[in-house]
């Protein structure tokens, strides 16, 4: 973990594509992020029926407190007869997911569906803002 933390993940950015929520997660996901990515997340998973995309690829850096913030949003989303993807291009955390013995717990995908890739920038909003 680096000393510079950019605060970058407790902003993340969300839009919502046919009824699926995308949120694009950067930087670093630990123990001074989880909180409010925590929270956030649990709003999203308390919809009726949630799809949520959790974008990790530019995600740089996540500790056992950021793995607990994605398992807790994916108990959430299954109770709530949802969906949960994890969108994973780093062989680094795909490590990360295997050696915590989570990748086959979690429908984890190499890139955004396609019909999620390309959105008007106007659909791109904060996070918290709905």
């Amino acid at each position: 973990m680096s000393e510079n933390h950019d605060g970058s993940a407790h902003h993340p950015t969300e839009r919502v594509v046919g009824g699926t929520t995308v949120v694009e997660l950067r930087g670093e996901i630990d123990l001074l992020t989880a909180s409010p990515l925590s929270a956030r997340l649990d709003a999203l998973a308390s919809r009726p029926r949630p799809d949520l995309v959790l974008d990790l690829r530019p995600v740089s850096f996540i500790d056992c407190s950021g793995l607990s913030v994605l398992c807790r949003v994916r108990n959430r989303i299954l109770a709530g007869h949802g969906r949960l993807r994890l969108v994973v291009d780093s062989d680094r955390l795909l490590r990360v997911l295997r050696l915590a013995r989570l990748a086959d717990v979690f429908e984890v995908l190499p890139h955004l569906p396609g019909p999620l890739v390309r959105v008007p920038e106007a659909d791109v909003v904060p996070s918290g803002r709905d």
